[in-house]
């Protein structure tokens, strides 16, 4: 069965859909305006073969925290509804991830039961952008959080990110999409051996949309 998703997420702030097949190729069409943020989702996607749609729009004359943050949502979201039931994934991965000077650390566990740690080391510097045209910002790294925040709350997962050293504020986020992506894809990934199985010994791990008193 195709493990395909898209969600539709429209407020007064934001709108964005997201459509996600976690079986892919690891290819993104993005619409997306905030330059840095496209260019690590297209980076997630390389790195966790997953085949991504996004287009994303809102109030940027605000800030950069509305859209940033509900794209996590609905990716997170597309991941809950395409897993499904998740049985015979593997449920867990990790990787380590090495950038240059920079090296990242990520570990998820598929639980149903949503918690970010998150240790990016960020300067909370801009990262200064040099736009040929107008649709494109300076990119406020204090997003990054609310980004995988926003992920592990719609997602229902437990994921830990953190740089054990690094300088650029660059690497350090580029690092930890490529360490996440490469850990998710390992707990995504089918287990031949217990294809048939919830991989738990409760016999099911609930998603988001079935915990109840879970608001996103």
């Amino acid at each position: 069965m195709a493990r395909i998703a898209e969600i539709k997420r429209k407020t007064n702030e934001t709108e964005v859909f997201v459509w996600l097949n976690i079986d892919g190729k690891g290819e993104a069409k993005l619409n997306y305006p905030i330059g840095f943020m496209s260019h690590m989702l297209n980076t997630f996607a390389r790195h966790g073969l997953f085949d991504i749609e996004v287009n994303g729009k809102g109030d940027l004359e605000v800030d950069q925290h509305h859209l940033v943050e509900d794209t996590g949502i609905a990716l997170g979201q597309c991941f809950e509804k395409a897993l499904g039931e998740k049985r015979g994934i593997r449920r867990n991965g990790s990787c380590l991830f090495p950038m240059d000077e920079c090296l990242a650390r990520a570990a998820v566990d598929i639980s149903g039961r949503p918690f970010l740690y998150f240790d990016g080391q960020l300067s909370s510097a801009p990262l200064i952008s040099t736009p040929q045209d107008k649709t494109q910002y300076d990119f406020q790294t204090d997003v990054i959080e609310d980004f995988w925040r926003g992920f592990t709350s719609a997602a229902g997962f437990n994921l830990h990110l953190e740089i054990i050293r690094g300088r650029s504020d660059h690497h350090k986020i580029e690092a930890l999409f490529k360490a996440a992506a490469r850990a998710l894809r390992a707990a995504c990934e089918i287990d031949e051996r217990a294809k048939d199985l919830i991989p738990s010994t409760k016999g099911s791990l609930p998603g988001m949309t079935e915990s109840a008193g879970v608001v996103v």
